[in-house]
């Protein structure tokens, strides 16, 4: 008796392959001797879901092909000639392509996910299947303490992982304080969206050591590296920072070096948001060069930019160092959103030593007319810090306000600080401090040049994030652009538009050179027993819509999404499927 397999059960045996493995057995051997009184062989095994007339771009950076693609669970399991095939749907995609899902190397909260789900759409139309989630700040390690305090520098009904209190979904009090009960929260909700995720170190910090300007005892690094040490068991795939922002900015080298040597004990990454990204840039990827070597970790640059039209000549040298330190074997890579505008705290447009005692603390001294004059003149003159009003060209029209806190008149919303100060008639700079002193926001300042895109894109090490969290129009007032367009746009700009890079490199750097920065080596690319993360689009009509004050609108074009072998968006249709996996770090 024979048993009929076709190439879905040639993978790779661990993990939730060997479900798919056993399965297929199994029925291959019932079907098998269903038919023992025959002599005809057994048929082949009909696809869940089957795509023709697809022209394939991989992910692996090959010219595109023609090839249809046949899922089952949620595996790819065929490739080629299959019309002929048995499949439960069928789906043509009329010469449409069909990639590997796109992977955001930096999408934010993931909690959003539970308290406000249809979020989500603002990735999935994008055609992102799975994100990264966190910058400095992550969703565990929690306490008592950040299970009841604000993070003193962001809004609190917008950073979950920071710290803003217990939430409340549905009447159900969620309380967590490590990533495993964390998990446990979010596969009972379920989502429809892939999350991986890093420990926070700016959340270590908090939970260790507070928001003040303070280095860790020995004893308290040590509960530091515990943390870590307990997040990268749960299935965290590395340590992250967020430099620029108190209190990360308090830690030293050495500090991070320490907290990043625990996650090279379990093949984790060192991502980092730099301590600075303009003047010097350079000094910055030192840095994170030096901590991954000493550490003995791969090193992942967030939004890698010169900030400032002086330093914008300091994109070339940037990209230069980090492709010398990988000629020097030390795995280093990078990511970029594509927009000249990036979004800050309005509170950072102030030198961060201000909030060494807390910002409650420095924000209440706000109020003296002469301490607004003094750092009024410290913005205006002092270039030693990351100061993004030089950034800006030291013009208030440069800097839009997206976000603001419940203290703010919501109506500064959308316009610039200039345009903001007019509808509250003041001085810009007091519509500048009233707003801080309120509780800040956040802004899109002016700040990059296409140039150096087009630079970082021609880079091979370098991939694509949206550094923004999921986002419901119905529930949020605005945003920056790129949380609901920053994948579509590489297509539609620089790919179409200004021919920067081909189809084939752009959804390489969307897909398989993410997937495998984040350990993800069955999915990013389209093969037989690869998952079945996959998007469908006609690259001449995949477009970004969102645009600088007028963020809240969803990308076009996406007309299929699959996630693990379900259909999220079906025929240009947002789907009820929530398929989505917490996706854990190889062997946690």
């Amino acid at each position: 008796m024979g048993i009929l397999l076709d190439q879905s059960v040639i993978q790779r045996v661990h993990g939730s392959t060997v479900k798919v493995l056993l399965s297929v057995v199994v029925w291959s051997i019932a079907t098998a001797c269903s038919n023992t009184s025959s002599s005809q062989p057994a048929s082949p095994l009909p696809f869940d879901v089957l795509v023709v007339n697809a022209k394939v771009v991989d992910g692996s950076g090959n010219p595109w092909f023609r090839s249809d693609v046949g899922i089952r669970g949620d595996r790819i399991v065929a490739m080629g000639q299959l019309a002929d095939r048995e499949a439960r749907r069928t789906i043509d995609a009329q010469d449409r392509m069909v990639t590997p899902g796109f992977i955001d190397m930096m999408g934010q909260s993931s909690f959003v996910l539970v308290t406000d789900p249809p979020s989500a759409e603002s990735k999935l139309r994008q055609g992102i299947t799975t994100y990264l989630s966190g910058e400095g700040g992550s969703p565990a390690p929690r306490n008592k303490e950040t299970q009841t305090t604000g993070n003193g520098n962001i809004p609190t009904d917008r950073v979950y992982e920071a710290g803003s209190g217990p939430a409340v979904v549905n009447g159900d009090t969620l309380r967590w304080e490590r990533y495993s009960e964390y998990f446990s929260i979010l596969e009972r909700f379920g989502i429809p969206i892939n999350v991986v995720h890093n420990v926070g170190l700016t959340q270590v910090r908090r939970v260790v050591l507070g928001v003040e300007d303070v280095q860790p005892t020995a004893e308290q690094l040590e509960r530091m590296k515990e943390l870590v040490r307990e997040g990268m068991e749960d299935g965290a795939v590395g340590v992250s920072t967020s430099l620029i922002y108190p209190p990360a900015v308090y830690a030293t080298t050495e500090e991070l070096v320490a907290l990043a040597s625990v996650a090279g004990e379990y093949g984790g990454v060192y991502f980092t948001h730099m301590r600075n990204e303009s003047h010097s840039v350079l000094d910055a990827i030192q840095e994170a060069i030096s901590i991954g070597d000493r550490a003995n970790v791969p090193v992942h640059i967030y939004h890698l930019k010169a900030a400032g039209q002086r330093n914008w000549p300091l994109m070339t040298q940037a990209l230069s160092l980090i492709d010398s330190a990988r000629t020097a074997d030390l795995d280093v890579t990078a990511d970029i959103y594509p927009y000249i505008r990036n979004g800050i705290g309005l509170n950072s447009f102030l030198h961060p030593r201000h909030y060494a005692r807390g910002t409650a603390a420095f924000l209440s001294t706000l109020s003296d007319p002469e301490v607004r004059a003094e750092l009024r003149r410290e913005v205006e003159t002092d270039s030693e810090w990351e100061n993004w009003f030089q950034h800006v060209g030291m013009d208030w029209d440069n800097v839009l306000i997206v976000e603001v806190a419940d203290g703010v008149d919501p109506i500064v919303i959308n316009h610039s600080v200039a345009e903001a100060a007019k509808l509250l008639e003041l001085d810009p700079w007091d519509a500048f401090f009233d707003i801080v002193q309120a509780g800040g926001g956040s802004v899109n300042p002016k700040s990059m040049n296409e140039e150096q895109k087009w630079e970082a894109l021609r880079s091979p090490f370098v991939m694509i994030d949206t550094d923004a969290s999921p986002v419901n129009p119905a529930t949020s007032v605005s945003s920056h652009p790129r949380a609901f367009g920053a994948f579509p746009r590489v297509i539609a700009k620089y790919v179409r538009e200004d021919g920067v890079i081909s189809i084939e490199e752009a959804v390489r750097r969307m897909t398989s050179l993410a997937a495998h920065r984040l350990g993800l080596y069955d999915r990013g690319t389209v093969a037989p027993g690869m998952v079945a993360d996959l998007v469908m689009f006609d690259p001449a009509r995949l477009t970004d819509v969102a645009t600088f004050g007028n963020a809240m609108r969803y990308s076009d074009g996406v007309d299929y999404l699959f996630v693990n072998g379900e259909l999220v968006i079906d025929d240009g249709e947002l789907t009820d499927s929530r398929p989505g996996r917490l996706l854990k770090r190889s062997g946690s």
